[in-house]
């Protein structure tokens, strides 16, 4: 596999580009009952992507895209698939510089990230809910208005935009030594990896994903590529994660610089989400939640660490599956 990956100058300079649009988010520490109480000298932190201007981390690869086309690609107007957080990325970033966006999603999105999209004035093209579909009608829609494609992930300008979250954990924590990382199409953790293994090459960085939708860890347990079908990766909670393969470039980025990736249930999911919140009270939709699932219930197949940062990669969550998840009991 022969695909370019990014420099730390490509994602230095995503960061000064996306400045204006995107924000720094914080590392919040977070103390977990339920890693407590051994004499550990364990610390953890949650990177607060939830707290982006669309609550998820989407507007760093969006943005960092989009910046760079030129006036009469702008002119054209610009198009992509997503089941939400990416849509709102791009509809966000368009608006910024007066960009028409077109947005397909599938029948199965969220209502509350369809209702954000439409909010920043972007027109939604709903389709069913393989990502095969929304792959079809994009291509369809781009033959026939001649709209600019913003892919999801698999994007060297997406990656190096998702990468400056990486390169905020690094300069915010230079000695952490654990970065865990939500994988649904890629792009977040082909980037954070590039980050934070060109700038900090010791610390580990390890993908999470939910198993009823783990083709990337079958991905990177067979060394190739692996599809799951929809009716497969639609039966998680975690719908920012029901992607159904990585993209070519986020692979050759998470072969190169990715030390493992681990997937978790949907009870850890939601068990999770109830554990962030009480102890930050940082909201995290499911998506968000996954990688701090994996310190909480599968330490066993993490490496020692003594400082670890785990992604909350997004905080759109339907107030009634909040009051669900916050107040049932657990399993």
């Amino acid at each position: 596999m022969n695909e370019k990956l990014v420099s730390i100058a490509d994602i230095r300079a995503a960061a000064a580009r996306i400045a204006s649009i995107a924000v720094k988010t914080p590392l919040v520490e977070a103390s977990f009952p339920a890693l407590s109480g051994h004499g550990t000298n364990k610390r953890i932190w949650l990177k607060a992507e939830s707290l982006q201007p669309i609550g998820a981390f989407k507007i760093r690869g969006a943005s960092n895209k989009i910046l760079q086309l030129t006036p009469e690609e702008i002119r054209r107007g610009v198009i992509t698939y997503s089941s939400g957080n990416h849509a709102q990325g791009v509809a966000y970033a368009a608006r910024e510089v007066g960009a028409k966006a077109v947005i397909v999603m599938p029948s199965n999105a969220p209502a509350i990230k369809r209702a954000a999209t439409l909010a920043l004035g972007a027109e939604v093209v709903e389709v069913g809910v393989a990502s095969s579909e929304r792959l079809a009608k994009a291509d369809e829609l781009v033959r026939k208005h001649g709209y600019v494609v913003i892919p999801p992930y698999d994007d060297e300008q997406i990656i190096a935009g998702q990468a400056t979250c990486g390169l905020e954990i690094v300069e915010a924590l230079p000695d952490v030594d654990l970065v865990l990382v939500p994988v649904s199409g890629g792009g977040l953790i082909s980037g954070i990896a590039a980050a934070v293994k060109q700038l900090q090459p010791q610390a580990k960085v390890f993908g999470v994903e939910p198993e009823l939708a783990g083709d990337a860890t079958e991905s990177f347990r067979t060394g190739k590529i692996v599809t799951w079908g929809a009716e497969l990766t639609s039966r998680t909670i975690a719908d920012g994660l029901r992607t159904q393969t990585v993209g070519v470039r986020n692979f050759a980025h998470i072969q190169a610089f990715v030390d493992c990736i681990i997937t978790v249930t949907e009870a850890e999911i939601r068990a999770s989400m109830r554990a962030i919140v009480a102890a930050t009270r940082l909201i995290p939709e499911p998506s968000g939640a996954v990688a701090a699932a994996a310190l909480l219930f599968h330490g066993a197949e993490l490496p020692a660490y003594t400082k670890a940062v785990a992604v909350v990669s997004g905080g759109n969550v339907a107030p009634e599956l909040l009051a669900q998840v916050l107040t049932e009991t657990a399993s």
